[in-house]
């Protein structure tokens, strides 16, 4: 039982609001501080911003009391469910506007707020129904999806005022920077460990819970197990019977069971279903009604929902308060996003019980720090501990073969270079080609850094990894040295990558040829200035002045100081800065040009990219 001062009080302010709108809703805490925040986003003149808040926290009412600042808003959406929901959210905050549902079947467009199905709306002769600037506001939820082709038809389509993109997990990008549509700009972020030590989520009590299944002898597929093979080792009586037990030692009153596949979800709900329990196996198969299941289960007329997949996003069920994992974790960000299923806040639920049955299956007691209350921010510092340190009302409790199992783990934890390797080859298996350093920084399951601290290059790697043909091996034993001075030169600014951007900028032929800082000039200026992030993370006090001003001579010395002098003089040699000209200080065959531009752009762009990725997110700290 938790204490009495974190149950009834808090949950009375937060609760969710009744159907019938008797009264003005006003605005949580946390969607308060987002507010504003977004509002002085605005005033530094940013159009666009991303809001990263957890499940449960209220992200569409968000979106309704910013769209109060607006006449005519456009909210995107990829499921019905979000569509339909988001609709009823805006009509409780703005109920004197009218709105409108624009998907496969209804085309309502002449109204206040549009909330459309981004399947339909980017198709083109819907599209271009609308004018370009016909939205003041566009929203888009799940903003994580964002990237990807639809949804940039649609964004590349209209001229907004404003573009609001909320998600709960923004590390699930769609093949491309989903951080560069809102221009780099988070306006606020707010994780769920953080919202629990808020009293805005409902503590969690996770229970560890051993799993007998032997994992170690299910093939590996780089991103997932052997289906088959995995379902040959689920669907057993003895571990079913181990789910039971588990679940009937932990549960409170109304669980969701996430499964790993369809057959696994029916054959646990007929098991428990003739243990005397009522039970319904949920997914894209079925053809019980989804609302009619999750209607059924607030109601406590069934137990439990065993589903797959389909309650990781959009889908808000407040009154459950048990969650039951009966499968190998694969991904953290699906992970997080089912745990947020249980956390919301809700009249009577004073916890949410976790139920995690945990086998020694790959990188099992990774998913642990996700609960970590003293999170580490990834630079090494913080040492990992086997029972992460949690917010106050919530608990961690291990079975002891759990215990010994986590320990194990980590004592035959694979070698930093094999796990390099794995997510890389499983990004690779994802995409289908060899990805890029930046593909890797968006989209690969690691932290990027260690390419350079254990290979001093991400050339490196690829020549280790045999990822390279006989032509670019040779590229790259010619010119080691080169490839790992761009990786670990030092970048307290941008300046030095701008230069160098600005020379590839001139083509696979005349990428190394010699410069000026007054040639570079125009280019440095343009880059720095065209991105709001850019500027304001940037500009030191001189460089600001000469920006604004835009003296290009004056720019130009300062250019000629920093990076030109000082990248030459700590670069052994392999650049040079003499009689104003600034460039390598080594020959390239004309052979190799080529080879060697693309190598070196490669790191080049990650290294801005993770270079203002990094400063922004410190700044919105």
């Amino acid at each position: 039982m938790l204490p009495s001062e974190h149950q009834n009080p808090v949950i009375e302010l937060v609760k969710d609001p009744d159907t019938e709108y008797e009264t003005k809703i006003q605005p949580r805490p946390p969607q308060q501080e987002a507010l504003n925040a977004l509002q002085a986003t605005m005033e530094e003149d940013y159009n666009k911003a991303m809001v990263v808040m957890a499940t449960g926290l209220g992200k569409t009412y968000l979106a309704a009391f910013f769209a109060r600042n607006f006449k005519r808003v456009l909210f995107i959406a990829h499921r019905e469910e979000i569509l339909n929901q988001a609709k009823k959210s805006f009509q409780h905050v703005m109920p004197e506007r009218k709105y409108g549902i624009y998907n496969g079947k209804v085309k309502d467009s002449g109204v206040d707020g549009v909330f459309a199905s981004i399947y339909t709306l980017s198709m083109k002769e819907h599209l271009q129904s609308f004018e370009r600037d016909n939205f003041d506001l566009i929203v888009v939820d799940e903003f994580h999806h964002a990237a990807a082709k639809s949804y940039n038809r649609v964004l590349q389509y209209f001229e907004p005022n404003f573009l609001l993109g909320i998600t709960a997990t923004p590390d699930r990008m769609d093949g491309k920077d989903v951080y560069a549509i809102c221009d780099g700009n988070v306006a606020f972020q707010l994780h769920f460990i953080e919202a629990i030590q808020h009293g805005w989520l409902a503590p969690f009590k996770y229970n560890g819970v051993y799993d007998e299944t032997d994992y170690s002898q299910i093939t590996w597929l780089g991103t997932k197990y052997d289906q088959a093979e995995l379902l040959a080792a689920l669907l057993r009586k003895d571990t079913a019977e181990n789910i039971l037990h588990a679940w009937e030692n932990h549960k409170q009153t109304r669980t969701i069971g996430f499964c790993s596949s369809i057959k696994q979800a029916q054959f646990l709900s007929n098991y428990f279903n003739q243990h005397g329990y009522q039970t319904i196996s949920l997914h894209s198969q079925t053809d019980f009604n989804r609302n009619l299941a999750i209607e059924r289960l607030q109601q406590g007329e069934i137990d439990i929902i065993f589903t797959v997949d389909l309650f990781n996003e959009g889908v808000d069920i407040p009154p459950v308060d048990t969650l039951l994992f009966v499968r190998p974790t694969e991904s953290l960000t699906v992970f997080t996003q089912q745990v947020g299923r249980g956390l919301r806040l809700h009249n009577g639920k004073e916890h949410c019980t976790i139920i995690d049955l945990i086998g020694n299956y790959r990188n099992a007691d990774i998913k642990l720090s996700l609960f970590d209350a003293e999170r580490s921010d990834n630079t090494g510092k913080k040492k990992p501990e086997l029972v992460p340190i949690v917010p106050q009302n919530c608990e961690i409790n291990l079975d002891v073969q759990v215990i010994n199992l986590f320990n194990e783990l980590m004592k035959k934890r694979q070698p930093r270079k094999e796990q390099l390797l794995n997510a890389y080859q499983a990004l690779k298996e994802e995409i289908g080609r060899r990805p890029s350093y930046l593909d890797m920084h968006l989209h690969g399951n690691v932290d990027t850094r260690q390419y350079k601290q254990e290979f001093k290059s991400y050339a490196g790697f690829l020549y280790w990894a045999n990822e390279l043909n006989e032509e670019e091996q040779e590229i790259y034993s010619r010119y080691k040295e080169w490839l790992e001075e761009v990786e670990k030169t030092g970048m307290a600014k941008s300046y030095k990558m701008v230069v160098l951007s600005y020379m590839l900028s001139r083509g696979e032929a005349a990428w190394h040829r010699l410069v000026t800082a007054q040639e570079v000039a125009p280019y440095f200026h343009q880059f720095l200035m065209e991105k709001e992030y850019r500027k304001k993370i940037d500009f030191s006090d001189k460089m600001t002045k000469a920006m604004w001003d835009y003296d290009e001579n004056k720019m130009a010395r300062l250019i000629e100081r920093m990076p030109m002098t000082k990248w030459s003089g700590s670069s052994k040699g392999l650049l040079v800065f003499e009689d104003g000209q600034f460039g390598l200080g080594f020959d390239i065959d004309q052979q190799d040009s080529a080879l060697l531009y693309k190598m070196t752009k490669e790191t080049c762009e990650y290294r801005l990219h993770a270079y203002f990725q990094r400063k922004e997110n410190g700044i919105n700290k």
